[in-house]
């Protein structure tokens, strides 16, 4: 009997110290249920060498009680752990914050700081926005603002140029492409106003050279089209084979006609605007149009001589 009792001393604290690692409440259970089954046993209760004596086991009145595993009272009191009454009823460390938060009344991101992160919006793609607000370094030089085109006459009286944000998403590649080389990206006419096509249309009626609004209008209205060319990093006009709405052969994209520097120039500009997802126009060498289409904007009209833009309802 004695050998038997033994034994369930030795299988009781091993239950004990495996059930610790589970929960402490679980481990005291435990080891009571093993205390009342030895009693039953032996019919002494409290007799030296028994579960609920001192004796072996240093002198524990029982597994709650104090003895070897350094005079807890139970599982969850205070002992061998350090003092702490149990872990999941210990109190708040009493940490702070920067602005005086208690850490365990807040969420782990509010106690590392209160500033704001918000991340800045970004458009969607079919967005007209203003396109050096996106690529800063690039050069603009609108020539329907100016008298400086093809008509003699301003057709719009904005300074700015915009695009669909996807666009200018393949323009910001296209101009960090060319500086490669040493160049920049100039841009003679980006998104154009259905108002400003009527009034080209009024001026030159022939659709050789302008789109007839009345039967689509023109790609530049979808803002997803722009007239561009190179210029170098300290600003100087790079040679190419015209200048703007030239209209002679020497505009289209054979190139064998015009000098060596200027084809050469041109088919960079080409290869490139290629690669970064725009379609170039046969016969005009500085337009291109993005892969991507979208509809015509009619109520879009960028503020006068601003940056800023409105829409007409």
């Amino acid at each position: 009997m004695n050998l038997y009792r033994l034994k369930l001393t030795a299988a009781a604290l091993c239950m004990g110290i495996w059930m610790s690692g589970c929960g402490q409440a679980g481990a005291a259970e435990a080891a009571g249920e093993a205390h009342q089954t030895v009693e039953a046993d032996s019919g002494k209760t409290g007799e030296p060498g028994g579960m609920g004596g001192s004796g072996a086991s240093g002198g524990q009145e029982d597994m709650g009680g104090s003895g070897a595993s350094g005079g807890q009272e139970d599982m969850g009191g205070p002992g061998a752990f350090g003092g702490q009454e149990s872990l999941s009823g210990s109190e708040s460390s009493g940490e702070t914050d920067s602005g005086g938060n208690s850490l365990s009344d807040t969420e782990p991101w509010e106690a590392v700081s209160g500033e704001d992160i918000s991340l800045p919006v970004i458009p969607s793609d079919d967005s007209l926005v203003r396109v050096q607000e996106y690529i800063p370094d690039i050069l603009t030089d609108l020539k329907y603002a100016s008298e400086d085109n093809f008509t003699g006459q301003r057709i719009y009286d904005f300074t700015e140029a915009y695009l669909r944000y996807g666009t200018i998403e393949k323009l910001k590649k296209a101009q960090e492409a060319v500086k490669e080389y040493g160049m920049l990206l100039k841009i003679w006419d980006a998104y154009r106003p259905v108002s400003a096509q009527f009034k080209l249309w009024d001026i030159c009626p022939d659709p050789v050279y302008v789109a007839n609004p009345n039967k689509g209008f023109s790609s530049h209205s979808r803002g997803n089209t722009v007239d561009i060319t190179l210029v170098r990093e300290d600003g100087a006009e790079a040679e190419m084979p015209t200048g703007f709405d030239d209209f002679s052969l020497m505009a289209d994209r054979d190139y064998s006609d015009c000098a060596a520097e200027a084809a050469e120039n041109a088919r960079l500009l080409e290869r490139i605007m290629k690669e970064c997802g725009f379609k170039p126009y046969s016969g005009e060498w500085w337009h291109f149009s993005d892969e991507d289409s979208y509809p015509v904007e009619e109520a879009f009209e960028p503020e006068k001589m601003s940056g800023t833009t409105r829409r007409e309802e």
